[in-house]
């Protein structure tokens, strides 16, 4: 299970940094088109003050070069808007992708825990094993000395 756990969190791993790039992506599509719309506001302003400057020259053109910005505007607005809506999906997309790693992440943790509370457990008894043991083996030298003791008074009187 431990490697099956760890095969599905590298893949997982993985699909987040996949998400992760594919959200970049699309944010940086994003920065792009805010940029050009950004861009196509700036060269507006100028082609007023230019047309102010001179009305004559530039009348003649204007009237074209306005209806193309609206276009322009309009065609970046709704790409800003798409970009958007795609930018939301993507991090929808990848806190799923995050919430199922940590799923896995979360059962490996859990896993080991577990382990690691068997393996304390299974020491403790061990440790409790050799401590009752040597509990009983001094037990036993105190009652033979005891023993010997006792036998070699014995002796001793019997001597006497």
């Amino acid at each position: 299970m431990s490697k099956s756990l760890k095969s599905l969190i590298r893949l997982n791993e993985w699909t987040v940094d996949e998400k992760r790039r594919e959200l970049a992506a699309v944010l940086d599509a994003l920065a792009h088109a805010e940029q050009e719309a950004r861009s196509l506001e700036d060269e507006l302003k100028r082609e007023q003050a230019q047309a102010e400057q001179s009305p004559q020259e530039s009348g003649l053109f204007y009237g074209n070069y306005a209806s193309g910005v609206i276009t322009r505007r309009e065609t970046l607005q709704r790409q800003v808007r798409d970009i958007t809506k795609k930018a939301e999906e993507a991090r929808d997309i990848l806190n799923d992708a995050f919430r199922e790693l940590k799923k896995y992440q979360t059962a490996e943790k859990n896993r080991l825990l577990k382990e690691t509370e068997e393996f304390a457990r299974k020491e403790t008894v061990l440790l409790d094993e050799i401590g009752l043991q040597n509990y009983t083996r001094k037990q036993l030298d105190v009652v033979n000395t005891q023993l010997r003791r006792r036998k070699l008074n014995q002796f001793t009187r019997e001597l006497l």
